[in-house]
């Protein structure tokens, strides 16, 4: 696990070890004042992280920005949603068909949950080649580019699209990946997440009755170290193992706060997306399961604003699965995990599931959340690489208080 070094150490060994040259922007005349002449006339307090300390440099980098390519405007507030669809681990190294799959679902949105490109940062170089290299790739795979131009997308990074596997606040280069990430998804320059850190977000779609409000949350920035285990590779056990330990943390205390206000405003269905899973217990993998006060948090957190409605959608462990807990609030609180879109690692796979509804299912897949606004029912589903349901749960809507 990396660790965080003085600022300045930081600063001087990623300046002499980048791969790459910092190249002044040609549009300015002259070189900007330096930071330390900044700093030493009162105009700028010194760094207080290395992702602090390096914002000088990535500003004076030139670089080819990677970008998708443009794609229709999200839904407003009287476009009714009855079609979501999301899906997570994703390399552009290969073909992605089950895109195409999806582009022709008519789905009112798509949602990409993490792992949407793999671009871990091996070298450990400043300027992130492999993460920029990987977006490239998406951006120009023709799968990719007839679902942007199909579907409007909303995105949330995990780990292989923020630095490397497993990584969270500890990694030094965040900042720049955060900036490669918000300018790959569009983000406008005067979107409030490139004045603050992390990347979460939320979005209200639909006139009320019938209002969705998408929550997406950062698993990344600001979360702690996790607990290794002593039985590496054992069931249950296979990486780490839960803690109590009090300082660790998975959403930082700004966006914790944030996150009670969105629960505290008005929708009928909200979609919760976590990069990692919530509910899973059966695994020693990443997971909130890890962190249990940070869980049993997120669970009060629900339970004290009174929101309605909500569903977990996930990702992350290259198979997918439904679960349920119907012990945390005064409704079920269900959760829908796709994973992945082109990485399976096996044909099936299956663990202990004291949450889960039924089988998991391994192979290519996405997830849909399926809404009769009519009939009043929720429908949950998992979508193989042709586009049948192989793994489905209905609700109804006002099961979960989420009934106009």
């Amino acid at each position: 696990m990396i660790r965080l070094a003085p600022a300045c150490a930081v600063l001087a060994l990623v300046l002499s070890a980048c791969g790459e040259p910092v190249a002044l922007d040609p549009a300015r005349d002259t070189p900007p004042p330096s930071p330390q002449l900044l700093r030493e006339v009162g105009l700028m307090e010194a760094p207080r992280t290395p992702w602090e300390a390096l914002e000088p440099f990535y500003d004076q980098f030139v670089y080819d920005i990677p970008r998708a390519p443009s794609g229709p405007p999200l839904p407003g507030a009287e476009d009714v949603l009855t079609s979501i669809a999301f899906g997570s681990c994703n390399t552009p190294e290969r073909a992605i068909p089950i895109l195409d799959v999806i582009a022709q679902g008519g789905h009112d949105l798509f949602i990409y949950g993490g792992d949407n490109v793999y671009g871990d940062a091996r070298a450990y170089d400043a300027t992130l080649p492999e993460l920029r290299a990987a977006y490239h790739q998406l951006a120009a795979r023709p799968e990719f580019r007839r679902l942007r131009a199909a579907q409007p997308m909303l995105a949330v990074w995990d780990d292989h699209d923020y630095g490397m596997n497993d990584l969270g606040r500890d990694f030094a280069f965040k900042g720049f990946s955060e900036r490669l990430f918000l300018d790959f998804w569009g983000a406008e320059r005067d979107d409030v997440r490139r004045s603050r850190e992390g990347i979460y977000d939320a979005h209200v779609f639909g006139p009320e009755g019938r209002r969705v409000q998408v929550i997406l949350l950062d698993t990344r920035w600001f979360r702690s170290d996790l607990t290794p285990t002593d039985e590496r590779g054992a069931p249950g056990r296979e990486r780490y193992v839960p803690s109590e330990d009090p300082d660790q943390d998975m959403l930082g205390e700004a966006q914790w706060a944030w996150l009670e206000a969105q629960l505290r405003e008005p929708a009928e269905l909200r979609l919760l997306v976590s990069s990692i899973q919530v509910h899973a217990d059966g695994h020693g993998w990443e997971s909130w399961r890890t962190l249990p006060r940070e869980r049993d948090r997120l669970y009060r957190l629900i339970r004290e604003t009174g929101a309605n409605g909500v569903v977990i959608a996930s990702g992350d462990r290259h198979a997918a699965g439904l679960y349920v807990r119907a012990d945390l609030t005064s409704y079920p609180l269900y959760e829908i995990t796709s994973s992945s879109l082109n990485m399976p690692f096996r044909d099936e796979h299956d663990e202990p599931g004291p949450h889960r509804i039924g089988d998991m299912y391994a192979p290519e897949n996405y997830g849909v959340i399926a809404i009769d606004w009519e009939g009043g029912s929720l429908n949950l589903e998992i979508r193989d690489v042709q586009g049948a349901v192989v793994r489905e749960q209905g609700v109804p809507l006002s099961r979960i208080g989420a009934a106009p």
